[in-house]
């Protein structure tokens, strides 16, 4: 008996897609359609989910916030004057700052009621506080290593429309705040904070500045901390013994963000539906590799009876229409992921979107291509290595 080896098998099998090149087409078209649609149900998704996660943690998940609550009855504590420098220390921590409530009144003139603080605090501030608690400027610029120093204020959103400041002069002389019985010239006014309505309630004041001119004692009030997602929980764990060791128990430190909540039901969610969508999408591809097989064969049977007739055996028609399933697969796969791929970051770069394309996907979908190929050739390619000479060279 004759032996084709594989690269012969190999010619074998692609000659019948290289003497119908439309219908390989065609027929490689539908595949790629069913690997293309996988990865756009995946990278689509994939990508909405990175935006939203994105958008999700600006709002603060990976922030926490402590404080002291000092239990009714018990002697005031106050938190170390370097309690952020200790928070920093904790491992998954990457960056920390701290804030004072310095207790006094600002006003907008001398004249103004000292005792009318419209719900404004004066925080002692340090210059990377915005950046930790994901702040923004309207106008002009936040505290920094010089400024600090100085009778300088930054106010918050909210407490600028309390002051009556809708942005900053242009051009004219600055404006001033009375703090305590010191004036200040304001700098700076925030953004919207909807996550930190305290901190839209206040006016900021740099550290050094509070302690030179209205007497601050260094202590601060509340400590933030930022760490990953992941390791959240933990750093929470371990936050109050940190900042306070002596009375761990009077430390509240604040969940995340519901924000938080809601990201980790997102991914759960996302994951599941990326399973079932593209195990759909195999079995679509499938369904066709198997559907075009079949009607190949029932398509080619006078050139398989011609084949058996001039002595190939069963053995070799079995692998020529297997081998012809497993490159129909593999070139609709490969079509497939480059359209999907194309497609997806068309999509997401119309939506403004991070692009995102699960190159594990990817894999997958080629890989189960491969075995869909050999599955679905399986069927068609014994029935035609079933039929003898005679009643293939009799089929009309």
């Amino acid at each position: 008996m004759v032996r084709l080896g594989p690269l012969d098998l190999f010619a074998v099998g692609v000659m019948g897609l290289r003497m119908r090149k439309v219908r390989a087409v065609l027929s490689a078209l539908g595949i790629s359609v069913g690997i293309a649609t996988m990865i756009l149900v995946t990278g689509i998704p994939a990508s909405s989910q990175q935006a939203l996660l994105n958008r999700l943690t600006a709002l603060g998940t990976d922030r926490l916030k402590a404080q002291l609550l000092v239990p009714e009855g018990q002697e005031p504590v106050e938190l170390p004057t370097r309690a952020a420098d200790m928070a920093a220390r904790i491992g998954p921590v990457t960056a920390a700052s701290q804030v004072a409530n310095t207790h006094r009144s600002v006003r907008r003139t001398e004249a103004s009621d000292p005792n009318d603080t419209a719900a404004l605090t004066v925080l002692a501030a340090q210059p990377d506080l915005l950046g930790l608690v994901g702040g923004s400027l309207h106008s002009g610029h936040f505290l920094d290593a010089k400024t600090a120093a100085f009778p300088t204020v930054v106010l918050g959103y909210r407490a600028a429309g309390t002051l009556g400041f809708s942005r900053l002069p242009v051009g004219e002389d600055a404006a001033l705040l009375r703090v305590g019985d010191k004036w200040f010239t304001v700098t700076g006014i925030l953004n919207p904070m909807p996550l930190d309505p305290d901190l839209e309630q206040s006016v900021f004041i740099g550290w050094s500045a509070a302690e030179r001119y209205l007497g601050f004692d260094g202590h601060p009030t509340v400590v933030y901390a930022k760490a990953p997602d992941s390791a959240i929980d933990s750093v929470k764990a371990v936050l109050p013994a940190t900042v306070y060791p002596p009375l761990p128990s009077f430390v509240r430190v604040t969940n995340p963000s519901d924000a938080l909540t809601a990201k980790r039901a997102t991914q759960s969610a996302y994951s599941t539906l990326f399973v079932a969508l593209a195990g759909i999408a195999l079995a679509v591809g499938g369904i066709g590799v198997a559907n075009t097989m079949y009607i190949s064969v029932l398509e080619r049977r006078r050139e398989i009876g011609l084949r058996r007739a001039l002595g190939a055996a069963r053995g070799h028609i079995r692998g020529q229409f297997l081998t012809e399933s497993v490159a129909l697969s593999v070139l609709g796969a490969f079509a497939g992921a480059v359209i999907g791929a194309a497609c997806t970051t068309g999509y997401a770069l119309f939506q403004d979107w991070p692009v995102v394309i699960p190159l594990d996907m990817v894999a997958l979908g080629i890989g189960a291509s491969l075995a869909v190929g050999v599955l679905a050739g399986v069927y068609p390619a014994v029935s035609a290595s079933r039929l003898t000479p005679t009643e293939a060279l009799a089929t009309t």
